[in-house]
């Protein structure tokens, strides 16, 4: 895109999809606020009550107040570490659903700040933690859980821990798992402790893959906030990994299907030659990746894998399948279940970028071949992504937007057609998160637009466009209704 091209977009037509102006009254969240300073590693004295504050101050008031905190000197990493902290310690991780999503989402609201011009950052956290509110009330209801203190007796010595918390998490040993990931926070190293979780995080299909999310997004957040705040929120994480969604029996001495592909997987694992990540990337491997995904069965998903691997194929071909695959099935069912398929295969390429030991990798790559068959149900027809057509005529940015709240499909294919005149998503994604912010209306709208504008990058050109143009089934237009929430703050800073 010419360098005029995009400045008139920037400060033409995305700014007038969505009028965020009244956030300049809080202040500008400059870039460097929301990266991780060296020095800000101990816990500084105010979060103790801030994290209070958060906790006690009614729902109709706490953004308002928080606003005025703002206003005199209070930091964004403050405000994310405190809404993290939050909610790890009073909404309970089981399900790891739900309400919970005021934890899940701290991460894709944080990613959408990181994203955002400096004058609308504050938005998305304010949106989180009226979120969090909203799920505190959920959770004072349904019995007020809190997350108690650790049983120290039991915490193992730095030398056990991390073979305790492994034999632990294979057990299913929820008090033991508690104070073993304790003993690692205060001994081990986050990239350490990240190996493990990760790999059990995919462990199940229990949750719809919230549990790998909760392992991405947890460290993802930490990254940004320290690494002191980590025992509490590695603790909650510990907990949902191990919820059981109701299963009477142990699932280390029972057969539930949740658990099945892991097992097989445990076992085809073995099957990846050396030299796997050699691989050259292959347009045409992708496409038959993508094809068995449509059909097969988790083990014959996993097995296509393992031979397009063997046969030289490199990981990215592999991704891109899956990433298109989420988006097919957006496009042929919209909802919870084909939206959670873009979340998790999101959640686990990251894990899967970040993780160091060569048989995790392994594992995750197969996991997520075996899992998008299960988000798919029975479903085996409809939308083929690849077969979709850009639309013949030339489109703005204001057209594709516009389609959005008429014909799903329609905006697919004027998606096509922006990008290949365009040849570059940053307008598009600046319309669609300011969309977002000023629409959206539950934390699914943050996760997936998070998810979606961060995977384009990762994609291999010729399968890109056509995943960015699915969200089309899901992002906002821009002539749905404005949230309330986005008018509450503008009336506080009037």
């Amino acid at each position: 895109m010419k360098r005029r091209t995009f400045l008139n977009l920037s400060a033409g037509a995305v700014a007038a999809l969505g009028d965020l102006s009244f956030l300049s009254q809080l202040g500008a969240v400059r870039a460097e606020e929301t990266r991780l300073e060296p020095g800000m590693v101990a816990l500084h004295p105010e979060i103790e009550p801030l994290v209070r504050f958060l906790e006690e101050t009614p729902r109709e008031r706490v953004l308002e107040e928080l606003a005025g905190k703002i206003r005199r000197g209070l930091s964004y990493r403050e405000v994310l570490a405190a809404l993290l902290l939050a909610g790890v310690r009073n909404i309970q991780p089981r399900p790891v659903g739900f309400k919970f999503h005021a934890v899940l989402v701290v991460n894709s609201a944080h990613l959408a700040s990181l994203d955002s011009p400096d004058s609308d950052r504050w938005l998305p956290i304010l949106w989180a933690v009226d979120q969090f509110k909203s799920s505190q009330a959920a959770d004072v209801k349904e019995g007020n859980w809190t997350l108690g203190p650790v049983d120290e007796k039991a915490v193992p010595p730095s030398h056990k821990a991390k073979r305790a918390l492994i034999d632990a998490l294979d057990n299913w040993d929820e008090a033991a798992a508690d104070a073993a990931i304790a003993g690692m926070v205060r001994t081990a190293g986050a990239s350490e402790i990240f190996e493990i979780l990760a790999r059990y995080g995919a462990r199940d299909f229990r949750e719809i893959g919230h549990k790998e999310i909760y392992v991405a997004n947890s460290f993802r957040t930490l990254e940004a906030i320290g690494w002191h705040h980590a025992e509490p929120v590695l603790r909650s994480l510990v907990y949902a990994i191990l919820d059981r969604d109701g299963a009477k029996d142990n699932p280390a001495k029972a057969d539930y299907s949740a658990d099945r592909p892991y097992r097989q997987n445990t076992k085809q694992v073995s099957e990846i030659k050396p030299g796997w990540m050699d691989g050259k990337d292959d347009a045409a491997a992708t496409g038959e990746m993508l094809e068995a995904l449509r059909y097969a069965s988790p083990s014959e998903a996993s097995a296509k894998a393992i031979e397009l691997l063997n046969r030289g194929v490199a990981p990215r071909s592999l991704f891109d399948a899956y990433f298109d695959c989420s988006g097919e099935l957006m496009m042929r069912s919209p909802g919870i279940l084909s939206l959670h398929a873009t979340t998790f295969t999101n959640a686990l390429h990251y894990n899967w970028q970040h993780c160091r030991d060569e048989e995790t990798r392994k594992m995750l790559i197969l996991q997520n071949a075996s899992f998008l068959p299960l988000f798919r149900g029975e479903r085996k027809a409809g939308v083929r992504i690849d077969e979709l057509e850009p639309a013949k005529d030339p489109v703005t940015i204001e057209d594709v937007f516009a389609e959005f709240s008429k014909n799903k499909e329609d905006a697919s294919r004027k998606i096509l057609r922006y990008l290949k005149d365009e040849k570059e998503p940053r307008a598009f994604a600046q319309a669609a998160r300011r969309l977002i912010f000023q629409k959206g209306t539950n934390s699914h709208d943050y996760k997936y637009s998070s998810a979606v504008l961060e995977d384009y990058h990762a994609m291999a050109p010729r399968w890109r466009d056509r995943f960015l143009a699915a969200t089309s089934f899901y992002l906002k237009g821009s002539s749905d209704p404005d949230n309330q929430l986005v008018q509450r703050i503008r009336a506080a800073l009037a």
